[in-house]
């Protein structure tokens, strides 16, 4: 691997500590719901659309989201729940692309049923939004030719993995994931580029995840 190129710029491997913050509202109609939706901070829909993707790292496909989980289970609207949950994160290249779409699917139910905007919760069941804060911390690892890319990839973290492929596209509105921009920008390679770009991460495990970029990196080194 010593004859690969080198690129313009090293690959700089950092992770994430992840914190979570109530931010003390709390809805128990869907019309209290939505209307929170719309105001709440970005840090508040991604905590809620990616909390049991980060816990349950090992789990595929993605269980479904918070907000799915309280309208079908609490309020009891499965339709809306199944619209929720339906909905393709990875469609969206950021929070506010993903937080339209949120409030736009519950505000075309409340529409066709009039009804559903003050259906209510039992005291205890309403739904508390809460906040996700992440701080971005760098690692010993640097890559400097797709080698030694492929060969940190093989044993850096997954919370490292995750923060590269989900919150830099998402959470800082790049609109790809950091490996993509990185081989593409610093040795020219769009097709390799591409084909990371194009992966569905939520339809993987974080380790399935991890054997994918390899397998994909490897087969270009080959």
């Amino acid at each position: 691997m010593s004859n690969l190129a080198k690129a313009k710029e090293p690959f700089k491997f950092v992770t994430r500590l992840h914190l979570t913050e109530l931010t003390g509202l709390r809805a128990s109609t869907l019309g209290q719901f939505l209307a929170i939706i719309k105001e709440i901070p970005d840090a508040s829909i991604y905590h809620h659309t990616h909390r049991f993707l980060q816990q349950h790292q090992y789990l595929s496909p993605e269980p479904p989201n918070d907000f799915a989980h309280w309208v079908s289970e609490m309020l009891g609207e499965k339709k809306l729940g199944e619209k929720l949950a339906s909905i393709d994160t990875v469609q969206y290249p950021t929070i506010r692309d993903l937080r339209d779409k949120i409030s736009e699917t519950i505000d075309r139910y409340m529409n066709a049923d009039k009804k559903s905007k003050r259906r209510a919760v039992h005291e205890g069941d309403e739904f508390h939004f809460i906040k996700a804060v992440s701080f971005v911390l760098p690692t010993s690892y640097v890559a400097r030719d797709l080698g030694e890319f492929v060969s940190i990839l093989e044993k850096i973290t997954v919370d490292s993995i995750y923060f590269h492929m989900f919150e830099a596209r998402l959470r800082l509105e790049s609109g790809r994931n950091d490996f993509s921009q990185w081989i593409e920008s610093s040795f020219g390679d769009k097709e390799t580029a591409k084909s990371i770009s194009k992966l569905d991460p939520y339809t993987y495990t974080m380790e399935n995840l991890r054997k994918k970029l390899m397998s994909i990196i490897k087969r270009k080194i080959a």
